[in-house]
Order: C-alpha cells, then sequence, then structure tokens
C-alpha cells in the first residue's frame, strides 16, 4: 500500500493510496485483438456504487491525449472517436481487475494507454500506463512459442495414440494365447 500526505484546510492529513498495475508494454499484431491488463488494490472496501475506472490514450505521434473508456456502475465505451465500437470491458471488480480489450487494433494506436482507478477515499495514486506496440506480424519469439506448444499438443496426442493401440494388441496377444491354452468345447448340434 502506498501512503502519502496531503494538504487539507491548512493541515497535512496522511492517506491511504491506491495502488494501479500493468503490464507495462504490450506488442500486438495489426488487425487482432488485444487485452491491456489493469488491476489494483485499495485499503478502501470496494463499493460499486462510488468506485470509477477510466481510461485514456495518448498517441505516440502528435495529438490529443482521448478518452477511450469510462466505468462508474457499469461500463461506458466512447461514444464517438476513434475507439468507438474498438473497446470492450473484460475487468472483473470483484477481482479488483480494471482491464479492457482494444478490439483490431491499427497502426494510429501505437501509444501510451492510462488506466486511473478511484475508489473512495482512496482517489490519490499512481496511474498505470500500458504502452502498445502494434507491429505487422508476430515477432519470431511469439511464432517460435506458439509452434513449440503446438507441436508438443501434436507430440502429446501421438504419444497417447501410440500407448492406446500397444495396450490393445498386448490385451489381443494375450486373449489369443489364453485361447490356445484352454481348447474350446463345441457343443455338438446333433445333441440338441
Amino acid at each position: 500500500q502506498m501512503f502519502q500526505w496531503i494538504f487539507l484546510d491548512n493541515c497535512w492529513l496522511g492517506v491511504d493510496a491506491i495502488r494501479v498495475y500493468t503490464s507495462g508494454y504490450v506488442e500486438a499484431v495489426n488487425g487482432t485483438d488485444v487485452r491491456l491488463k489493469c488491476s489494483f488494490s485499495s485499503s478502501a472496501p470496494i463499493r460499486r456504487s462510488a468506485l470509477t475506472i477510466s481510461w485514456s490514450f495518448r498517441p505516440l505521434g502528435p495529438g490529443n491525449e482521448e478518452t477511450v473508456f469510462y466505468y462508474h456502475e457499469k461500463p461506458f465505451p466512447p461514444s464517438e472517436g476513434r475507439f468507438m465500437k474498438k473497446i470492450i470491458w473484460s475487468g472483473d471488480i470483484s477481482s479488483r481487475d480494471a482491464s479492457i480489450v482494444v478490439r483490431n487494433v491499427k497502426f494510429s494506436y501505437n501509444g501510451t494507454f492510462s488506466c486511473h482507478v478511484k475508489n473512495p477515499p482512496d482517489v490519490h495514486g499512481n496511474v498505470g500506463e500500458v504502452r502498445l506496440r502494434v507491429v505487422t506480424s508476430a515477432s519470431f519469439s511469439e511464432i517460435v512459442i506458439l509452434a513449440v506448444a503446438i507441436g508438443g499438443a501434436v507430440l502429446l496426442i501421438i504419444i497417447i495414440l501410440i500407448g492406446i493401440v500397444s495396450i490393445r494388441r498386448c490385451r489381443k496377444k494375450e486373449r489369443m494365447e489364453r485361447e490356445e491354452v484352454v481348447p474350446r468345447r463345441y457343443k455338438d448340434p446333433d445333441l440338441w
């Protein structure tokens, strides 16, 4: 928890501050969806009626900061601007999660997204920032990780199938050996 001093009514007061945590840096492929993670801790109990979350965006190049998303008892995605119909709430207040999803990212989304959380009386504290970098294709390391994951899954399936086939063959062989040791008793059809 963070502790801050504020000056109020000619008096210094010590107050607990809200802490906001983000991943700091995210890379996303142009045209894909990306989740911007933001979580928080507060010394005050979470009251849905008082808690507010806001996200803003500051472009990498020239341009003004703009509001991206607002939450107060329910999500309020932007009704205009470049992020209209592009932001989805993916957080969970009870888990102290204030994350959002940015849909169909574009190169113009390169910049810094800021997550602001206020939970009165905890209204002072840090602002969580996520720097988004939109790229043409996934980085080599992401492709390698994906290939290894898929290759590992395929290998696991092959090993399981080989195990199943081997067990069935062993059981069939044992059954055939038992049948050779114990002769079958055939009923004489004439005795019926």
